[in-house]
């Protein structure tokens, strides 16, 4: 699996503000919505209520939301950066500024699982998250994930 398909450039915000988790969880859904023709206030919701069991805030500064969603046929991801990070309850007590959203199809929880530690895995990497800070474009912050995932990436 390669994030860089997971990700749309409709679904990449690299330069965003938000005052709080439920403002910014309410942008990634924003984006989502757009990118999936659904709901915003529906993918919210479900993001909001996986929130409520426990935070999605991995550390390091970062936060890997995600939900599953009934209808879609593949994974997708949001990739946000925030100008100013946020408290997400983090599992560090570091504040957030890099949040990847996952959204996947309700009916196939494995797949769910193999990108939700895909992309914890390449977000645990101290380069990559610095490499996503200095990003300032749609197409720096996808070049990232792309190459993050190929054959030869470290």
């Amino acid at each position: 699996m390669d994030l860089g398909e997971l990700l749309d450039s409709g679904a990449i915000a690299p330069r965003l503000n938000a005052s709080s988790k439920r403002q910014a969880l309410s942008l990634v859904a924003d984006i989502a919505a757009r990118s999936l023709d659904l709901p915003a206030s529906d993918i919210a919701a479900k993001l909001l209520a996986r929130e409520k069991i426990g935070s999605t805030g991995v550390g390091h500064g970062v936060a890997v939301p995600h939900t599953r969603i009934e209808g879609l046929r593949r994974m997708h991801g949001v990739f946000v950066r925030l100008e100013t990070p946020i408290d997400f309850g983090a599992v560090d007590e570091q504040p957030v500024d890099l949040i990847f959203a996952l959204l996947a199809p309700a009916e196939n929880p494995a797949e769910h699982l193999r990108a939700l530690a895909k992309v914890s895995r390449a977000l645990r990497r101290a380069d990559l998250r610095e490499q996503l800070r200095q990003a300032r474009s749609v197409d720096a912050v996808r070049a990232l994930f792309v190459h993050d995932t190929r054959p030869d990436a470290a």
